[in-house]
């Protein structure tokens, strides 16, 4: 079964689909290993990982490409970003061909006027409705039978109101998308409504510091969203984490102490090095999530 049939496997059951934002190999892997089933690449993480914001500034290639990393080292589905879809409706064809064939489960395409900017901030503008369903239409055609499923993001909310919102999610729902997101809703009030009134299933995302209140994944599930994605979760644990390790070289001169947890051989292990030493003792011919 690949990641697709995998991915609407757990849409169809009775729980929420938790997914953590990972931007490459090591942090999919993780999240495989703490026991998430579905792996959620986030755009801004894939910028930062180059040293840029999150403005739209990755190309097709350099996303597709981190896309295709990721899905690669875990055996779980993932979902990738792919933010307008890097242009019309010939350059969507392409996104979802790129996408597909790096073994990606489920890809999201957003209504902003490229280049975007993050959900969550201020300043977005949206494209026409008409140019957004054509998109989301011929997203939807792209696939191959059985390929991918199509996420359509709308960022109308914080630009043209909440009803605006959920005429793009529901009308992008009845041009071929299976998931509707409805990016930065800015109430409880709001929050709970994108559920209750769009048509398909809907997609939530924690963004701490951002314009959505911040809900626990119990209440989630409980207003009826069929997804939550987490995209900050790893990128702040790996700021906070690396700045402190600096700080601590920088002020002591010295490594801290050796954590007898996460030997060198322990960490190469995690990464997969016993599946490739069996290649490399003959014991077996191909290796996991090669």
């Amino acid at each position: 079964m690949n990641g697709a049939a995998r991915l609407r496997e757990q849409l169809a059951s009775e729980r929420m689909i938790v997914a953590p934002g990972v931007f490459d190999g090591l942090q999919a892997r993780l999240a495989e290993q703490a026991g998430f089933e579905t792996l959620y690449m986030t755009g801004a993480g894939a910028a930062a990982a180059r040293g840029y914001p999150d403005y739209g500034l990755i190309t097709l290639t350099e996303m597709a490409e981190t896309a295709g990393l990721i899905a690669h080292a875990t055996r779980v589905p993932l979902i990738a970003d792919a933010d307008t879809g890097f242009g019309n409706e010939l350059n969507v064809t392409r996104t979802m061909r790129e996408y597909e064939m790096r073994g990606v489960a489920a890809i999201q395409i957003e209504d902003q006027v490229s280049p975007k900017r993050c959900g969550h901030l201020d300043g977005k503008e949206i494209v026409p409705r008409s140019d957004f369903i054509s998109k989301i239409r011929s997203a939807s055609a792209a696939r191959s039978a059985g390929g991918m499923l199509l996420i359509a993001r709308t960022d109308a909310c914080g630009v043209a109101g909440l009803d605006e919102a959920i005429w793009r999610a529901n009308a992008a729902i009845e041009a071929g998308a299976d998931i509707a997101f409805v990016e930065a809703p800015r109430s409880r009030e709001e929050v709970v409504a994108v559920p209750r009134e769009v048509r398909g299933p809907c997609l939530f995302i924690l963004a701490s510091g951002g314009k959505t209140p911040v809900f626990s994944l119990d209440e989630i599930e409980a207003f009826g969203y069929r997804i939550a994605i987490a995209p900050g979760l790893l990128i702040n644990a790996v700021v906070h984490a690396c700045d402190e390790a600096l700080r601590t070289l920088a002020k002591t001169r010295a490594l801290p102490d050796a954590d007898d947890t996460l030997t060198l051989k322990r960490f190469f292990q995690r990464m997969g090095a016993d599946e490739w030493d069996a290649i490399r003792s003959g014991q077996a011919s191909v290796a996991i999530n090669s």
